[in-house]
């Protein structure tokens, strides 16, 4: 039985009520006096307490999937190889976007409520998009980490054959899964829905858990001697990306997002790395990552510690270094969220060439009701800072052909395209794009 699985959970009640019932039918055989009834009462007790917990933990985790298997409960990751994978869909019919490469760092994975999250109508593809899961093998870090994929529409089209389509990637919080994502948080449905209104351009959607290390909480920090969660993210993850679907290849079409801890995160990939990320919008993040009983030591220990810290620490990155060219959205409500005032710090901390916006309602709490209020805003206004590429074939500059990891360099800017060229500088943020506070 899966950790998940509702049969699991049925079964975890069933015993608690068994033992609920067998204790108040021998607890008359327990009161006598004397040692071993003493300690007999108190097993029973003990084995009551102990399985009520289980169903009840169980049950909360079948909805919220902090934990998706038994492995990933007691801290045993996935460690499948990197080889060369042909997706196969549900009625063998090859799933369009999973390419057929070597080495590809993007492989298939069943899961049997893909079809309850993902929130989209029923229809072709090429109609109402589609939803994939799939697992993302680092190839720096060697990590595997579950993600459902959303393909707009337009990914489907033979209008779009050849084009290379903006990456928003969405991370959930701690110890959150996918499945908050696209149940809870609603991201495919948002976006589904905003494209079909017309105030979203086609954009592929990577839903996915920055808790590479379960259950660790590592905070998209790589911890010396431990998980590099921050190279997974801003490195292997983009690539794997690109190498099985039609992404765009420069980082003014990628952005990232998340609630949370999954906010904090998705500020400290963007202001660190503005090289993969341009864009972030963070619902309820904290600016600074330290150390607390779910990270254990984040920062190691010796001479570098306190580096390690301050580089972690946006505020003081904001006074200290020079800003990131990057445009981020951060939300907190006035009433009800302890972080506001940070917030309100943090965006008067920013200074050019960086950008901000903010979405600041008056009242609501730490939890996905609030989230999702937020979403459609935070993803207009994200969408319309990304640039949407035109061609499958990255333009490069002769002189400069990649960066240093070998990602391709922008080319020089079209202004006689119909669509952006990939490459270009982010769009400033018009005044109908910016959230309403």
């Amino acid at each position: 039985m899966g950790l998940t699985s509702r049969t699991t959970v049925y079964t975890l009640v069933a015993l608690a009520a068994l033992c609920v019932g067998l204790l108040v039918w021998l607890w008359p055989r327990f009161a006598k006096p004397g040692l071993w009834h003493v300690l007999g009462r108190l097993g029973a007790i003990g084995v009551t307490q102990l399985m009520i917990v289980a169903a009840f933990a169980c049950g909360v985790n079948s909805s919220y999937q902090f934990f998706g298997s038994w492995n990933e409960l007691f801290g045993n990751g996935d460690t499948a190889p990197v080889g060369v994978t042909q997706a196969m869909g549900g009625g063998g019919d090859s799933v369009t976007g999973i390419s057929d490469v070597h080495g590809a760092l993007v492989q298939p994975f069943h899961d049997s409520q893909l079809n309850q999250v993902s929130g989209l109508p029923d229809g072709p593809p090429a109609v109402t998009g589609r939803v994939e899961s799939v697992k993302i093998i680092g190839r720096r870090t060697g990590v595997v980490d579950p993600a459902f994929v959303y393909l707009p529409p337009q990914y489907f089209q033979p209008a779009y054959h050849r084009m290379r389509f903006p990456v928003i990637v969405a991370l959930s919080g701690y110890p959150g899964s996918i499945f908050n994502l696209a149940q809870h948080l609603r991201v495919s449905q948002t976006a589904g829905e905003l494209q079909h209104q017309g105030k979203m351009q086609p954009t592929i959607m990577v839903m996915i858990r920055p808790t590479i290390a379960p259950p660790r909480d590592t905070e998209c920090v790589n911890v010396p001697g431990g998980p590099q969660t921050e190279t997974f993210l801003a490195k292997d993850l983009p690539q794997a990306i690109r190498s099985a679907y039609r992404a765009g290849h420069y980082a003014s079409s990628w952005g990232v997002m998340g609630y949370s801890s999954g906010g904090s995160c998705a500020l400290q990939l963007t202001m660190r790395n503005p090289g993969a990320y341009t864009t972030a919008a963070a619902l309820s993040p904290d600016y600074r990552v330290k150390d607390d009983p779910t990270t254990g030591n984040l920062f190691g220990s010796g001479p570098g510690r306190q580096a390690r810290i301050d580089g972690h620490d946006l505020m003081w990155r904001l006074k200290h270094l020079p800003a990131p060219q990057v445009s981020v959205l951060v939300a907190n409500s006035k009433h009800g969220e302890k972080g506001y005032p940070q917030t309100q710090a943090f965006i008067k901390a920013v200074k050019a060439p960086m950008r901000v916006v903010s979405i600041l309602p008056e009242s609501g709490s730490h939890n996905f009701p609030t989230w999702v209020r937020e979403m459609p805003a935070a993803l207009t206004w994200m969408n319309d800072q990304l640039t949407f590429p035109q061609d499958v074939v990255p333009r490069v500059h002769p002189k400069r052909t990649t960066e240093a990891d070998g990602t391709p360099k922008p080319g020089p800017r079209s202004k006689h395209d119909p669509l952006r060229a990939e490459g270009t500088e982010p769009r400033e943020p018009a005044a109908s794009s910016r959230p309403a506070h």
